[in-house]
């Protein structure tokens, strides 16, 4: 690779580097383990996500950070934010249990989801986690007939949509008010209203989330201006608000020309419009926790030509990383050994029985010979986590990397398990 490909590495991952014109990530061969432990291959570097957390710590010194657990639910990688004083945005059961099992405290975690089922609620009752952030009227009154069945009381939020359009792919646009998500914010008082007369409910917070991967931070200003707004009006009608919930929502880099917002970009945009708020700040990041930590490996299986178009078909498809397939998303791909070879223009594809099967299309990329690898870049964020087994494929095996060290933190599965899963 030339020197200028090589710093563009150090700009999705300070610790991914070329060694003899092999790929390494925090000093361990890449190469290496997909020899050792099979493709596809999910590895991820616990160096970079604590750096992360750490810098929105240092961003937001008062705030609570709440690593959102859909961004990457491996218990594992839940340890590390957690390790670093991080708390838990989930959005399920599995989430909740996820987190516990990382290592969060409960009355760190944040409940938000448009669907909550009562045995989801019920556990997370029970387990006496921070805060509910409701999303619906009837969540409200079944959240207090559980809290009341269970005798405890429930904290809640409520979600407020402030209507801003975040700039984003339109499937991860949340804040909007032809969204699923949360209440309108010209009703929110009167939400906020009911749940007070809830017995069993407390109210406690605040909470909206625009979007998923903003580039622009733009849009918190007006969100952040409406949700402080509400609670100056809240707070005159005597509700004691302890939590403004801001969401998370910023982005990473995809493309090589983008531009990462960093914490420190955002706090500079929303802090003056939170000074003489007394309420804690929670955040909700994960994707620009984790989604430049992880890579996902893949061998080449076979090279084809149909007249103009070059195909490189890898063992990763659309079942292992469904990003490309379902949003058009682009990941930068390039090969875990360079050989300076020529470039060619190809599309990468899959083994899946679809079109739509595909990694990347009219990708510039040095040549590749069958058995080679290539690694996924950005794919530690909303990769295995929406892994499926379409084709009855096993999901690939998980990798934590530590300063030359790895481990592995989930066993690749086999036919037996997705046939018997026990």
């Amino acid at each position: 690779m030339e020197a200028s490909q090589e710093q563009l590495l150090k700009e999705y991952n300070t610790y991914l580097e070329l060694i003899d014109g092999e790929l390494h990530l925090e000093g361990v061969s890449l190469k290496k383990l997909a020899d050792e432990l099979g493709t596809p291959l999910y590895v991820y570097s616990a160096s970079y996500i604590r750096d992360r957390i750490r810098a929105y710590k240092e961003a937001f010194p008062n705030a609570l950070i709440c690593y959102a657990v859909k961004a990457n639910f491996n218990p594992e990688v839940v340890r590390v934010a957690s390790e670093e004083g991080a708390g838990a945005d989930i959005v399920s059961g599995g989430e909740l249990l996820a987190a516990i099992k990382g290592g969060v405290n409960p009355k760190k975690i944040v409940y938000a989801g448009v669907g909550k089922t009562v045995p989801e609620l019920e556990l997370a009752v029970e387990k006496e986690i921070l805060m509910f952030n409701v999303e619906s009227r009837d969540e409200l009154f079944v959240l207090n007939d559980i809290a009341g069945r269970l005798g405890k009381k429930a904290r809640i939020a409520i979600r407020v949509n402030p209507d801003v359009d975040p700039k984003t792919h339109p499937y991860i646009s949340t804040g909007m008010k032809k969204s699923k998500f949360g209440v309108n914010f010209e009703t929110a008082k009167e939400e906020y209203r009911l749940a007070r007369e809830l017995e069993n409910l407390e109210v406690v917070g605040i909470h909206c989330h625009i979007g998923s991967q903003l580039l622009d931070v733009s849009p918190y200003r007006e969100a952040v201006e409406k949700v402080v707004g509400l609670y100056r009006e809240l707070t005159e009608e005597g509700f004691d608000i302890r939590y403004i919930d801001i969401g998370g929502g910023l982005g990473i880099k995809y493309k090589p020309e983008d531009r990462e917002p960093s914490p420190k970009d955002l706090a500079e945009v929303v802090m003056p419009i939170l000074e003489g708020v007394e309420a804690q700040i929670i955040l909700e990041p994960g994707r620009s926790i984790t989604g430049n930590a992880g890579l996902l490996i893949s061998q080449v299986q076979f090279l084809k030509d149909k007249e103009i178009k070059h195909f490189i078909i890898v063992d990763a498809g659309m079942n292992d990383l469904v990003r490309p397939a379902i949003y058009d998303a682009y990941h930068h791909i390039v090969p875990v050994e360079s050989k300076g070879r020529k470039h060619v223009i190809a599309d990468i594809v899959g083994p899946i029985c679809e079109t739509g099967d595909f990694l990347a299309k009219d990708r510039r990329i040095e040549w590749l010979e069958r058995g080679e690898y290539i690694a996924v870049l950005s794919a530690g964020a909303y990769g295995f986590a929406m892994a499926s087994h379409y084709n009855i494929r096993p999901r690939p095996a998980e990798v934590l990397v530590e300063k030359g060290s790895y481990r592995v933190i989930r066993e690749r599965e086999s036919y037996e398990y997705i046939f018997n899963p026990k």
